[in-house]
């Protein structure tokens, strides 16, 4: 057992960053010790999405557990450069604190604001002068390229609209849409997959720029689509095993029925469920 850790009821940040350390000591865990950022690089993402689960779901419990999994990703990250003598959980949280000052004038200075939007305004316009993004391209690059795709779409579509660059109305973008598709089915015919991967993704692309438009969440749309595709197919599923249908043989007809009945008892069970 370390000699330099005591045993609590109630634990602080500090303790954390102390539990890290000795983890990551030469008596520590054996797998913790060996780990590096590049090792462990999935599991913030993955802590941090099974943190945005509990927010979906509204489990505040779940929450406070899944937000101390990201924070644990923080400290370990934190505490790997700190044995290298480059920065520590102390210059992680002294960063985060300056930039919230420096990004909040309206707060922790004497610059007015009105409303929320003048405050994204003031923050962007902050946030570029202290990274040197004199340029849209310049801003359009700082999107990471490690973010969902659609999101990412969206991020660098934003940008350019903001310097006019945009469609005027969801017209234009819904014209492009078919433009595309048509493009994509063209390259299609020619079987040439590096050109239909390159219509594909302009087809996407313009989705996204439809739904920036219709104000609507291009990640959020499609994992809804994702769920109705699997609570439908739930219920193809099932109605197959009740007839004595192998889904697997049987044909494309059939399982087409069945997915129309499918529907047919989802909206209805939804109905029932509003009554």
């Amino acid at each position: 057992m370390p000699t330099d850790f005591t045993f609590k009821q109630k634990y602080t940040v500090e303790d954390l960053v102390t539990i890290m350390r000795l983890l990551r000591s030469e008596n520590g865990c054996p797998w913790d010790k060996v780990q590096t950022h590049e090792s462990i690089r999935k599991n913030l993402i993955e802590e941090t999405y099974e943190a945005v689960e509990a927010i979906d779901r509204k489990d505040s419990h779940l929450l406070c557990e899944e937000l101390g999994d990201v924070l644990m990703q923080v400290v370990f990250h934190a505490q790997i450069e700190a044995e290298k003598q480059v920065f520590d959980f102390s210059d992680v949280a002294d960063g985060v604190c300056k930039k919230l000052i420096e990004r909040h004038p309206h707060v922790f200075g004497d610059v007015q604001v009105d409303s929320a939007e003048e405050v994204l305004v003031n923050w962007d316009a902050i946030k570029s002068a202290s990274k040197q993004r004199n340029t849209v391209t310049d801003k359009m690059l700082a999107v990471p390229r490690q973010l969902p795709a659609l999101m990412r779409a969206e991020k660098v579509q934003g940008r350019a609209s903001k310097v006019g660059f945009d469609w005027d109305s969801v017209d234009g973008a819904f014209e492009k849409l078919a433009e595309e598709s048509a493009e994509l089915k063209a390259a299609a015919s020619e079987a040439d997959k590096p050109h239909i991967e390159e219509e594909l993704g302009d087809l996407l692309f313009s989705a996204v720029n439809v739904a920036r438009f219709l104000k609507v969440d291009p990640e959020e749309a499609l994992t809804r689509a994702t769920d109705k595709f699997q609570n439908r197919f739930s219920v193809v599923e099932s109605l197959a095993d009740e007839r004595g249908i192998d889904i697997q043989s049987a044909s494309l007809e059939t399982l087409d029925r069945l997915w129309d009945e499918a529907k047919e008892v989802l909206h209805r069970n939804n109905c029932d469920a509003q009554l």
